[in-house]
This record gives structure tokens, C-alpha cells and sequence, in this order.
């Protein structure tokens, strides 16, 4: 099942980029996302793996693991996230547009178990998520007078 959408974000392409490709901001403007940690030492890139703790339903959690198979500074971020319940593969890619960043998102889900039984509610579940997610990152980063503490993803 597939998962896509797009939102412009007013900002420079290289900090909407830089600042989504550290996971470890994502609960800044996703409330449904607890904690995230890097796993893998060193700059982020090709390779890192971060683990996450997610609100699931029923106020339940549910960890997953993310890594970046792709990594394409300040243009493209591909990832595998795998959770007890689903995998998720995925890319964003990021534009300049005159407004800022136009970040599109496309994911492929594959749900597990008793998922595979509601994979339309998943689906309208998934994307409905997504665009909370975005809109909460684009009012995060426009809520900001300055540009965002950057942690520089490499």
C-alpha cells in the first residue's frame, strides 16, 4: 500500500533538510513520536540508524528502527523503518520552490499480522498521519523567528 503527499515549507531547502534528516527532531512536531535516538555513531548519512518509541493505538507504544538507505544532501532522504506490526520504505525529496522547500513523501507500507486484515484503514489512517506530521513540522519550523538550532546532517 502506498502512501504520498507534498507541502511547501518557508524555508531554505539546506535547514528544512538538515533539520528533518536529524530523526532525533521529529518529536519537536510529531506528537505521537516520544523519543528517537541515534544508534549509529558519527554524522548523519548513508547508513544511520536511529530507534524510536511511537504512541500506538490505545495510548500503547511501539519501538521501531529507522536507517537511511539513501542520502542525498539537501535534495533526497530514503528510509526503511521496521516496526513489530509493519515495515515502511520510503523516500522524501526536497525542492526549492519560491515559498522555500516543497518536500514530497512517498511511502511504500507493508503491514504484519492482523494489519493485513484492515489494510484500507490502515491506509487512510497512514496518510491522514502523514499530513498531521508535515503540517506540524511546517508550523514548527514558520513558528520559529529564526532558523532552528541546526544539527548538521551530513
Amino acid at each position: 500500500m502506498n502512501i504520498a503527499g507534498e507541502i511547501v515549507i518557508n524555508r531554505p531547502i539546506d535547514v528544512v533538510f538538515d533539520f528533518v534528516a536529524d530523526e532525533r527532531n521529529e518529536p519537536r512536531y510529531n506528537p505521537r513520536l516520544r523519543r528517537v535516538e541515534q544508534t549509529t555513531p558519527g554524522p548523519i548519512g548513508r547508513g544511520t540508524r536511529f530507534r524510536a518509541e511511537t504512541t500506538a493505538t490505545m495510548g500503547r507504544t511501539a519501538e521501531m528502527v529507522i536507517e537511511y538507505m539513501d542520502f542525498k544532501r539537501p535534495r533526497r532522504l530514503a528510509s526503511s523503518t521496521h516496526m513489530s506490526a509493519m515495515d515502511i520504505h520510503g523516500t522524501l525529496t526536497f525542492d526549492p520552490v519560491p515559498a522555500g522547500t516543497r518536500i514530497r513523501w512517498a511511502w511504500v507500507i507493508t503491514p504484519r499480522g492482523l494489519l493485513k486484515l484492515v489494510r484500507p484503514l490502515v491506509a487512510r489512517l497512514g496518510q491522514r498521519q502523514e499530513r498531521a506530521i508535515w503540517a506540524g513540522l511546517k508550523s514548527y519550523l514558520g513558528g520559529h523567528g529564526s532558523a532552528p538550532p541546526r544539527q548538521r546532517a551530513r
